[in-house]
């Protein structure tokens, strides 16, 4: 990954995270401590900045969560239905330990999310039966001794057509240049502005309604992360910060509609939608996945 610049212009955001430009706030100043840093984005931003020890926790919770998703790689095929695809991630996640966090979450009723085709996100695993050419994307977040970690991919089903192919290359492609962006330093409007540009260069939309978010003590923390925006924009990244990226791309407009059972996010074109997530931390020089997998 790219590793951070040793020089910050007068105009840039302040490394500390005050959001003032860097010579209106620490120019000039000793180098601001670390714990200063997490201590702050801990006051004014909500943002909890994970310890070396939190950081392996969360890297035992995604080992999970990257086995999980291979599991089901395994069994993926014609004729396999979602309810399945459910209890095997709940069956494979309790016998390792770990509780399913999607599982009564806000009333989610099952334990993991199976989103196929035009399903966005949020898909409810049930009867829906998976066929030759579908895509479905596969949502994993195990709490593990009390740590999450969060990850999903998107599976092709059989012999793919054209449109997945491309739907699904591009959400991968997306979720890697996204991750290229992340160091001290960067904003998250570099994470965005960098998968925005990509998704839209190769015909496709990028979704607004829904982001990436912090994680690691619970399931959704700050800060939040979108998938689109400008460089140089949003909250400074700083080491020890954890958090996921995850774009959800569309072959066709970005517009959505939520179905009756108020989760189910679908395209509202009925296009195809892919999507790849993985956990990151921040590190001193750049980034590593604690849920890793090759993209």
């Amino acid at each position: 990954m790219k590793k951070s610049s040793s020089k910050i212009g007068r105009n840039d955001p302040c490394p500390c995270g005050s959001g003032l430009k860097y010579k209106k706030c620490c120019m000039g100043k000793k180098e601001v401590s670390a714990e200063y840093r997490a201590n702050l984005y801990a006051r004014q931003h909500n943002i909890r900045v994970k310890t070396e020890k939190d950081i392996e926790a969360i890297r035992k919770a995604g080992r999970l969560t990257v086995a999980t998703l291979d599991l089901v790689e395994s069994k993926i095929r014609p004729g396999i239905s979602t309810e399945e695809i459910n209890t095997l991630v709940h069956e494979f996640t309790i016998k390792n330990g770990a509780i399913p966090a999607p599982l009564n979450y806000r009333g989610f009723p099952k334990s993991v999310c199976t989103s196929v085709n035009e399903v966005i996100c949020h898909g409810i695993p049930g009867k829906r039966i998976l066929k030759d050419g579908d895509i479905v994307n596969i949502d994993v977040t195990p709490i593990l001794n009390g740590y999450y970690a969060d990850a999903n991919k998107t599976f092709f089903v059989g012999e793919p057509g054209p449109d997945a192919k491309k739907i699904v290359a591009v959400a991968g492609e997306c979720l890697k240049q996204g991750m290229e962006m992340v160091r001290p330093d960067a904003t998250i409007g570099d994470i965005g502005w960098a998968i925005q540009k990509y998704a839209e260069d190769q015909g496709c939309s990028v979704v607004r309604e829904f982001v990436g978010h912090g994680v690691g003590f619970e399931f959704h923390e700050a800060p939040q992360i979108p998938h689109y925006g400008r460089r140089k924009s949003g909250l400074v990244l700083i080491p020890g910060m954890v958090f996921t990226i995850e774009p959800m791309i569309n072959i066709g407009r970005h517009n959505l509609y939520i179905l009756d059972d108020g989760w189910t996010a679908v395209t509202e074109d009925g296009s195809l939608s892919a999507q790849f997530e993985q956990t990151l931390v921040v590190t001193e020089d750049g980034v590593k996945s604690l849920t890793p997998f090759k993209l």
